[in-house]
């Protein structure tokens, strides 16, 4: 069987079709999927605002405006925030600095009005119309966005580079405030003037460099919460809406085995409370439980020792016949995930011996029979070094 050839990544665009094609079209073959150059997408292209308008509104309170310069022979960039006053804009020169300003739709309606040819998707799905203006050579550097976007050209030209290779690396840059990819190769390159608009799925890398003076570009960005933030969210709203009365329970308690330890039958029946907790394996919803169950209803944080223990230090105190005294503060518990053992301490989490961290749970104090291995060492060194346990020496 014949494998269908890939749609186009280059298409032109009519005042009829912006996208080049009939929406059905874009979002079966390219949405969330693969990028979309569309050459004259919007034929003599006017902009809805003039760059001493944008400098004009980014000098204004309340309005999100970031000013970017690059030092190429340094390599050093420069990020600033506003409000901005016109001698921010009289120091930038003629190259290499860009101004970007989110949310323009909500302070300008014609820029608003851009929003009417993205119709077809949801409008709680958009988020902003941010507009950057650069000089020659302006930029923001290679980096990679987390949302669907629309690169409309307004003003000038723009370089665009992109990269549609799925093993490139997401590597970032840890000089740069900016989030830069620290490798970047692109597989296509296009110069954008005036009505062109360059369609970017999430997870494209991709760099727009100013080509000459007046280089105007307006992103019609979508709104793509994080899953962490949707959880978060929505754990929120749980917690506000579900009856106090309604606790974890226990009816079934039978006498533990192994004092401190979070077991399967706890696992179930955190599963019967907790809307959600389906979704979740059971690595996770201990590792969760464990941290959460040793934090809750703590009066007090215990605090770390004004002078850390080094290994040797500790090495030459760890002898047969000392003991290990846990702060009063501290809750602990322990799990099993497989082979491998978790001891918790007031929120934290730390790779145990089993049998170290079955000790340390079922009693305030703990005599040393035979001097620790280099796992147990490690695991006590941390737990003093936070403040969890205090050790005294045998008496002589």
């Amino acid at each position: 069987m014949r494998k269908s050839a890939a749609p186009p990544i280059e298409v032109h665009g009519s005042a009829r079709q912006p996208l080049g094609m009939p929406p059905v079209q874009f979002l079966r073959d390219y949405w969330q999927k693969r990028p979309l150059l569309v050459r004259q997408a919007f034929a003599g292209f006017e902009p809805p605002l003039q760059p001493d308008d944008l400098a004009g509104l980014a000098c204004g309170d309340g309005v999100l405006a970031r000013l970017i310069t690059h030092d190429e022979q340094r390599g050093h960039w420069q990020v600033r925030t506003g409000p901005f006053g016109e001698d921010d804009f009289a120091r930038t020169g003629n190259a290499n600095w860009t101004l970007l300003v989110q949310d323009v739709d909500k302070w300008d309606a014609d820029v608003a009005r851009l929003l009417q040819h993205f119709s077809f998707l949801p409008n709680w799905r958009v988020d902003d119309i941010m507009v950057s203006y650069a000089e020659d050579g302006g930029g923001v550097g290679a980096h990679i966005d987390q949302y669907d976007v629309f690169l409309i050209q307004g003003l000038g030209q723009r370089h665009w580079a992109i990269s549609t290779d799925p093993a490139a690396p997401w590597d970032f840059r840890p000089d740069v405030e900016l989030k830069q990819l620290l490798h970047f190769t692109p597989t296509h390159e296009w110069l954008l003037g005036p009505g062109d608009m360059l369609y970017l799925p999430p997870g494209v890398p991709h760099d727009g460099i100013a080509v000459g003076a007046q280089c105007m570009t307006l992103s019609v960005g979508m709104r793509a919460p994080s899953e962490a933030e949707l959880t978060g969210d929505l754990a929120d709203y749980l917690a506000e809406r579900l009856p106090d009365h309604r606790r974890y329970a226990d009816p079934d308690l039978t006498p533990a085995r192994h004092s401190g330890e979070i077991d399967g039958a706890t696992l179930g029946r955190l599963r019967q409370s907790l809307p959600f907790a389906a979704t979740f394996d059971d690595a996770m919803l201990l590792d969760w439980f464990g941290r959460f169950i040793t934090r809750y209803r703590n009066a007090q944080v215990v605090a770390a020792p004004a002078r850390p223990l080094s290994a040797a230090a500790l090495a030459s105190r760890l002898t047969t016949g000392a003991t290990l005294l846990r702060h009063p503060w501290t809750r602990l518990a322990w799990s099993r995930s497989g082979s491998a053992c978790t001891l918790y301490a007031s929120g934290e989490a730390y790779p145990a011996p089993a049998p170290l961290a079955q000790a340390l749970c079922a009693q305030p104090s703990v005599v040393l029979t035979t001097p620790p291995d280099a796992a147990s060492a490690e695991l006590l060194r941390a737990l003093i070094n936070a403040g969890h346990l205090s050790l005294r020496r045998p008496r002589r």
